[in-house]
C-alpha cells in the first residue's frame, strides 16, 4: 500500500492592513493557522493601503472597494506574502486576474449597529440629527426611514469614527457589528439595527483570505478554515452585487441566512442614494453548491433588473 505524503506549511506570510480591525483579523486567522500547523512559522506584513490614507472622500468618489486590497494584492503578486485577510464587504466583486479568493471564514454578526453616546434607537434622535455612514447602502436605508435626519460621510477607521463620535460631530454614527465585537468594544453597541430596516451589504460579517491563483497547496492548506454555511451565503450575495456591478458608489445591499439545515433565504435591494426609490427581490432554495449559490444569486439579481434596477445605478 502507498502512503500519501502529506505536506505542511513551514512558513507563511499574512498581509493585512495595519488598522487596529484588520490586524485583529489577520492575528485571529494566523493563530488559527498555527493551531493547524504548530511549527509552521507563521507572520504578518502590515501595511497601509491609499483606502487608510484617503480620508476626506468617500470611496465612491476615489475608486471604491479596492483601495483597501490593492497593496496586499501586490505583495502576494512580488511573493512578500502568502495569503491576505480581508473584511469581505471590502473585497471588490470582481477579483483581478491571477488572484483567489480562497477561504471564507465563519460569519460573525452581520447587522448594523446603532452607537450613540446620548440616544438608544435611530428612532430616540430627534429631527435634524447628524448620522455618520460611510456607506450608501445605510444612507439610502436612513434617508427612506428617516427622513428627518441629517445623513453626513464618516470615513477612518473604526476608532477614528469612534473618536468623531465622541468629540460630538454626530449625534449617532452606524457602524458594522462585527467589528466593534471583535475589538471588544460591544458595549458601544446602543442597539443593532434589524435587518429589515438596514439590510447588511454582500460579505458584512465575514473574512474572506485572498490568495494568487494557481497555488494548489495554499487552497489545501486553508480548506479547513473554510465554513461552508457562510460560504455558500456570501456567494449568494455577492452573486447579487457582481451582476449589478455592486461597488461603494452603488446603494445595494444583499443578505443570505440559513433557515433550517438546507434552506437558503436571500433577500437584496438597490435604492437610489436619496432612499425614495427602491427595488427589492428575494428567493429561498435548497442548495449545497457554490454554483448552486452563485445562480441564486443571478436569479434575485434579475428580478431586481426587472423592477427597473439598472435605472438606479449610475453609469457603468
Amino acid at each position: 500500500m502507498v502512503m500519501t505524503q502529506i505536506s505542511y506549511p513551514k512558513k507563511l506570510v499574512i498581509a493585512s492592513r495595519e488598522s487596529r480591525l484588520a490586524m485583529w483579523q489577520a492575528e485571529y486567522v494566523r493563530d488559527c493557522l498555527k493551531k493547524l500547523y504548530p511549527d509552521c512559522d507563521v507572520s504578518i506584513l502590515g501595511m497601509t493601503t491609499r483606502g487608510d490614507q484617503i480620508l476626506d472622500r468617500t470611496l465612491s468618489k476615489v475608486g471604491g472597494k479596492g483601495l483597501f486590497v490593492k497593496e496586499l494584492e501586490v505583495a502576494l503578486e512580488k511573493g512578500e506574502a502568502d495569503l491576505a485577510v480581508h473584511s469581505l464587504k471590502d473585497v471588490p466583486m470582481q477579483l483581478p486576474e491571477g488572484f483567489d479568493l480562497a477561504c471564507i471564514m465563519e460569519r460573525e454578526d452581520a447587522r448594523d449597529a446603532f452607537v450613540s453616546n446620548d440616544y438608544a434607537t435611530l428612532a430616540d434622535l430627534p429631527a435634524g440629527s447628524v448620522v455618520g455612514t460611510a456607506s450608501l447602502r445605510r444612507e439610502a436605508s436612513l434617508r427612506a426611514r428617516y427622513p428627518h435626519l441629517e445623513i453626513r460621510p464618516l470615513r477612518g477607521n473604526l476608532d477614528t469614527r469612534l473618536g468623531k463620535l465622541d468629540k460630538g460631530e454626530y449625534a449617532a454614527i452606524i457602524l458594522a457589528a462585527a467589528g466593534l465585537k471583535r475589538l471588544g468594544l460591544a458595549s458601544r453597541i446602543r442597539s443593532l439595527l434589524a435587518v429589515d430596516d438596514s439590510l447588511p451589504a454582500a460579505g458584512q460579517g465575514a473574512l474572506g483570505i485572498e490568495i494568487r491563483a494557481g497555488r494548489a497547496d495554499m487552497h489545501a492548506w486553508l480548506a479547513p478554515l473554510n465554513h461552508v454555511p457562510s460560504q455558500l451565503a456570501v456567494s449568494a450575495e455577492r452573486a447579487v452585487s457582481r451582476a449589478l456591478g455592486g461597488s461603494c458608489d452603488v446603494p445595494l445591499a444583499a443578505y443570505a441566512v440559513w433557515e433550517g439545515a438546507s434552506d437558503l433565504y436571500l433577500r437584496a435591494f438597490v435604492a437610489s442614494t436619496d432612499g425614495t426609490q427602491v427595488c427589492r427581490a428575494e428567493k429561498k432554495l435548497s442548495l449545497a453548491t457554490t454554483q448552486a449559490a452563485d445562480a441564486m444569486g443571478l436569479s434575485v439579481a434579475d428580478d431586481l433588473i426587472a423592477q427597473g434596477a439598472i435605472a438606479l445605478l449610475p453609469p457603468r
